[in-house]
């Protein structure tokens, strides 16, 4: 409190403190871990290491808690105020050239829709077993070969098929591994195209060789579990030739659909399909009340 010069008493506003009550270090919660990570590890060597773990976990409880209970340990920091003052001689925020409209732009602006992944899915899954088929004619002399080898993933019949019956046509086999094509297709085409935003300007790069590689090596990685008749049977160089041309395939579809705005930039109203008039333009022919 102070006075003007006509007598008048005067509010001051507080000065920010010079000192602050933080919590104090302490090491406890390393010894808290510490004697967990003993008890496991105890699991795989000795009950002694696991019993001096315990010791190690309740000491560090114990005192973890002490430092809190009844009363918080504390040390008084000093403030050191900074003085800076930010200075800009712009008087208007800048807009990207591109998004005038707009305070914030998500980028891309525009992309593939996931319908557009999903089409290219397809497309490179017809690419895929037309090259599958031709390494079966030119390997074993029928495309019945990788169709059979295919089934066996999920089908217990095809696995029990001697070598001369992998050249021969099944139509259960054939069914099936029809239906696990597609399945799959669509799966890996539904991925593709949403992980299209990520790579907007360049589809064919992530279809064709992004996504090959990957998936080549999680097959390489699970195809013991999944298919050991077609892991002793398969040829890699094919395999990921075959991947090759089912993402180029797919990429070169994408790049035929038109593309969409992304979601992320329209107006909220618009994507909460709420009726904002200046917003969503009136239906051409609609009568309103």
């Amino acid at each position: 409190m102070s006075r003007d010069p006509e007598g008048a008493e005067t509010t001051q506003p507080s000065r920010a403190p010079r000192e602050i009550e933080a919590p104090a270090s302490t090491a406890w919660p390393l010894v808290l871990a510490f004697g967990f990570t003993l008890i496991f590890a105890g699991l795989l060597t000795s009950v002694s290491v696991s019993l001096l773990g315990v010791g190690l976990a309740v000491a560090g409880c114990a005192g973890w808690f002490r430092e809190v209970l009844p009363s918080e340990h504390e040390v008084v920091v000093p403030v050191v105020p900074d003085q800076f003052v930010p200075v800009s001689s712009r008087r208007v925020v800048d807009r990207l050239p591109f998004a005038p409209e707009q305070v914030r732009a998500w980028l891309p602006l525009r992309t593939h829709p996931i319908s557009a992944g999903l089409k290219g899915g397809l497309a490179g899954g017809v690419a895929m077993a037309v090259l599958a088929c031709t390494y079966g004619l030119l390997k074993a002399g029928s495309i019945w070969y990788p169709i059979n080898l295919l089934a066996a993933s999920v089908y217990a019949q095809s696995l029990k098929l001697g070598a001369s019956q992998l050249n021969a046509f099944h139509a259960d086999s054939f069914a099936i591994a029809l239906l696990l094509h597609a399945l799959v297709s669509s799966g890996v085409g539904l991925l593709y195209g949403a992980m299209l935003p990520m790579f907007a300007r360049r589809p064919i790069v992530l279809g064709g060789l992004i996504g090959p590689v990957l998936w080549s090596g999680l097959i390489y990685s699970m195809l013991s579990l999944l298919n050991p008749l077609l892991e002793s049977h398969i040829d890699w160089l094919w395999f990921v030739a075959s991947q090759v041309a089912f993402g180029v395939v797919a990429g070169f579809v994408v790049v035929q659909q038109p593309r969409v705005t992304t979601r992320e930039n329209i107006a909220f109203a618009i994507r909460a399909g709420v009726e904002a008039p200046g917003i969503i333009p009136q239906r051409t022919g609609e009568e309103r009340p």
